[in-house]
């Protein structure tokens, strides 16, 4: 099972476990990216990051960390886009919905989103929608 419920998704976050979900394509012909948004547990809070990366991955190669930066001038040390920070899961869980449109559901384990970018490859990058049919999350807040 890849997706985990909601129940696990908040488990993991209390454990100090980052979760992660694949937001799909940005850009436009002729420089595409990829964007994903990741809660963070620190020692206080919870933060919502969205790493908006450029699409150099194939199928051999998707570890979206190793990307470059798809704003060249993001500083490699401030990567992600701090969006929202909370006290709680499940209040961190709605404002990363709220801020890029995820979907609950979806949410993967750390490290795990590599393997829905290998997907979206797999199915030749689809502008419109994920590998499993489901339309891509809002775009509002991943320009």
């Amino acid at each position: 099972m890849r997706y985990l419920t909601e129940a696990f998704v908040v488990g993991a976050l209390k454990r100090g476990r980052p979760v992660e979900q694949f937001l799909g394509p940005v850009g436009a012909p002729g420089r595409l990216g990829v964007s994903y948004v990741e809660v963070r547990p620190t020692k206080a809070s919870y933060e919502v990051y969205v790493h908006t990366v450029e699409d150099v991955g194939h199928e051999g190669f998707s570890d979206l960390v190793e990307f470059p930066p798809f704003d060249a001038d993001q500083d490699e040390e401030e990567f992600g886009r701090l969006v929202a920070t909370a006290e709680d899961p499940s209040i961190a869980l709605t404002a990363a919905e709220e801020a890029t449109g995820a979907v609950r559901g979806s949410w993967v384990n750390e490290s795990m989103v590599q393997d829905e970018y290998g997907d979206f490859v797999r199915a030749g990058r689809p502008a419109d929608q994920s590998p499993d049919g489901r339309p891509w999350p809002s775009r509002r807040a991943r320009s």
